[in-house]
């Protein structure tokens, strides 16, 4: 369903890698009517009102609590919109309850998802169906031209970050047998034996975040 707009929406693709920002880029790249891309500074803020912040949980700690606060209390900001594969209800729900406006599937083509972004604009509070693809319908992330399927690269992504097995279990809510499912088949599609060996490719592969997360504030007691 298309939401008839006299000005392309603004929206701010949060992420913390480039690859997976220009794969978003390219989806919207035919939408140039409808939405208009602008880009956070370099300290995570906006020198000018945004309609819809897109925030991309690649990489991330599930739904990053701190982050998605930050997003929320931005005046600059006027709704949050999670796009992401993680769809456990509780997720879902404590995401919604804490202010978000939408909560979007990858699983998304890019006209779907544009029709979605629209809707939120318009004031309503979209949550898509669980996603039953395993890839992204469109968009990128890092790995992907080594052969890495989307949740090998999270996996790699997270442990690169120094995360162990468990916790990515817990930040990807998959079984612990799952994460040693993806450990295994992305070590061999990138030729690592060991923990070590991956966090170092990953390094040199781009799993790296391309920025610092901006802390909240702390107040003084």
């Amino acid at each position: 369903m298309q939401v008839l707009n006299r000005n392309p929406i603004r929206i701010a693709l949060i992420d913390d890698y480039e690859v997976v920002v220009a794969g978003l880029l390219h989806m919207f790249a035919n939408y140039a009517d409808r939405v208009e891309v602008v880009k956070p500074t370099p300290g995570g803020g906006f020198r000018h009102p945004v309609d819809i912040a897109l925030y991309d949980s690649f990489g991330r700690h599930s739904v990053d609590a701190p982050t998605l606060q930050r997003l929320l209390s931005d005046p600059m900001v006027d709704r949050v919109v999670v796009y992401t594969w993680n769809f456990q209800r509780a997720l879902v729900e404590r995401t919604i309850g804490d202010g978000a406006s939408g909560y979007l599937s990858k699983s998304l083509t890019a006209r779907e998802l544009v029709d979605a972004i629209e809707q939120i604009h318009a004031g309503r509070a979209v949550i898509s169906p669980a996603p039953k693809a395993t890839n992204p319908t469109g968009g990128n992330w890092p790995g992907r031209e080594e052969g890495l399927s989307y949740r090998e690269s999270e996996v790699i992504a997270l442990i690169t970050e120094g995360l162990s097995n468990a916790e990515i279990a817990q930040s990807m809510f998959l079984s612990p047998n799952s994460v040693k499912s993806y450990i295994r088949s992305a070590y061999r599609k990138i030729g690592v034996l060991r923990r070590s060996q991956a966090v170092s490719w990953g390094m040199r592969h781009g799993f790296a975040s391309d920025y610092v997360r901006p802390q909240p504030a702390v107040v003084p007691a």
